[in-house]
C-alpha cells in the first residue's frame, strides 16, 4: 500500500457492523492507523446535522460509506418506505457533504439488490438500468443505486473522487443472527442449530428453495474495498463477489450438513423466493483493481457456524 494512503484519515460509516469490523481490520493490516468509526449512536447518519457533525469531528480525507439500514426478504416487505428513506438519505447527504469538506476520496457500498429482477447471469455492471428490481427489495436497491448516479455526477460537475462497489451477499464470522433482519446463511445456521438444541424434528423454509444466490465471505469483501480504495479512482460501478452461485435448496442441504442437523425440511411455497437467479460477473474488478476471492465456500460456511456456536450459542446448548 502506498504511503498517501497509509497516512490517510479514513473515516468508516457503520464501521461497528459485520463487515465494518473486517474492513477496519484489512486497513490496520495494511499499515492504516488514522481510522475512526462513525456508526450509531454516535452519529445518526440520516440527519443532516449528525453527517455535518461527522466531518468536523473526524476531519477525514478518505469515507469508506458502509452504514446502511437492511435485513431479509421479511424485513423488506415489512419496512420498504423505511429502508428506502434511511439509506437515501444516508447516501445522499454523505456525499455532498463529503464534496463541500474537499475529503479526497468516497469510497460507496452499493447492493446487489440495485441490479433488474431479470438481470442475464452473470450480472454485468452494464446491466444495472435494463430494468426495474426484484419487487420485494426494490425500494432498498434503488436508494443505494442513487449513489451511483450522484457520484457519477458529482465526478463529472466537481471533479469529485467517489467510486461505488456493488458487493454480493455477505457471509462470515459476526454476521447478524437476528432472526427478524438476518440474511439467508446466518438464518439457516440459526434454524438448524436452535433446532438440535431445542429437539424440533423440522425446519421450515421459504419459498420453493429454486433460487439462486452468490455469497461472498466476509474477509475477502473487506479486502476487495481495500484495495479499491488505493487502486480504483473512476465512477464506474465494479462488482464484487465471489464469482458462483447456488441454488437455496442446495445451500440448505449443505448447512444441514455441516451443523448436524438431520430433521425434516418444510419448503413453505407461500412465501416469496426473491430474485429468480443471482450471481455476478467479476471481471472489471481483477481488471481495474486486481481483486480475485479465494475463499473456498464450504470453509467460509465452517467458519461462520463455528462462530456462531463458540460466540452466540453457550457450550451447554450446543451439547446438550
Amino acid at each position: 500500500m502506498n504511503l498517501k494512503l497509509r497516512n490517510a484519515r479514513i473515516t468508516i460509516t457503520g464501521g461497528k457492523g459485520f463487515l465494518g469490523k473486517h474492513l477496519i481490520k484489512a486497513f490496520q493490516d495494511k499499515g492504516c492507523s488514522k481510522i475512526t468509526v462513525a456508526d450509531l449512536p454516535e452519529y445518526n447518519l440520516v440527519n443532516m446535522s449528525d453527517v455535518k457533525r461527522l466531518y468536523v469531528e473526524t476531519e477525514p480525507d478518505i469515507v469508506v460509506h458502509l452504514a446502511a439500514r437492511v435485513g431479509g426478504i421479511g424485513f423488506n416487505q415489512e419496512n420498504p418506505a423505511t429502508l428506502f428513506y434511511d439509506n437515501i438519505m444516508m447516501g445522499t447527504q454523505m456525499i455532498h457533504e463529503g464534496y463541500l469538506h474537499g475529503i479526497e476520496k468516497f469510497v460507496a457500498l452499493g447492493t446487489i439488490c440495485a441490479y433488474p429482477k431479470f438481470t442475464p447471469v452473470p450480472f454485468r455492471e452494464d446491466d444495472l438500468w435494463n430494468g426495474y428490481p426484484e419487487e420485494t427489495n426494490a425500494p432498498y436497491g434503488l436508494a443505494k443505486k442513487m449513489m451511483l448516479v450522484q457520484s457519477q455526477a458529482y465526478r463529472r460537475q466537481y471533479g469529485f473522487n467517489s467510486i461505488f462497489l456493488l458487493p454480493v451477499n455477505l457471509y462470515g464470522p459476526g454476521d447478524n443472527f437476528d432472526p427478524r433482519s438476518s440474511h439467508v446463511i446466518p438464518a439457516l445456521i440459526k434454524k438448524c442449530i436452535d433446532a438440535q438444541k431445542q429437539g424440533a424434528d423440522a425446519i421450515e423454509i421459504w419459498g420453493t428453495g429454486q433460487a439462486t444466490r452468490e455469497f461472498f465471505y466476509v474477509e475477502d469483501a473487506a479486502r476487495a474495498i481495500v484495495e479499491a480504495t488505493e487502486n480504483y479512482n473512476q465512477s464506474e460501478p465494479v462488482n464484487i463477489g465471489a464469482g458462483f452461485e447456488i441454488s437455496i435448496r442446495d445451500l440448505v442441504e449443505l448447512i444441514t450438513e455441516l451443523t448436524g442437523y438431520r430433521g425434516k425440511i418444510i419448503w413453505d411455497h407461500t412465501k416469496p423466493d426473491g430474485q429468480p437467479r443471482r450471481m455476478l460477473d467479476t471481471t472489471r474488478a481483477l481488471a481495474e483493481f486486481g481483486f480475485r476471492a479465494e475463499t473456498n465456500f464450504r470453509e467460509g460456511l465452517k467458519k461462520t457456524i463455528a462462530w456462531y456456536e463458540t460466540t452466540l450459542v453457550s457450550p451447554e446448548e450446543v451439547a446438550g
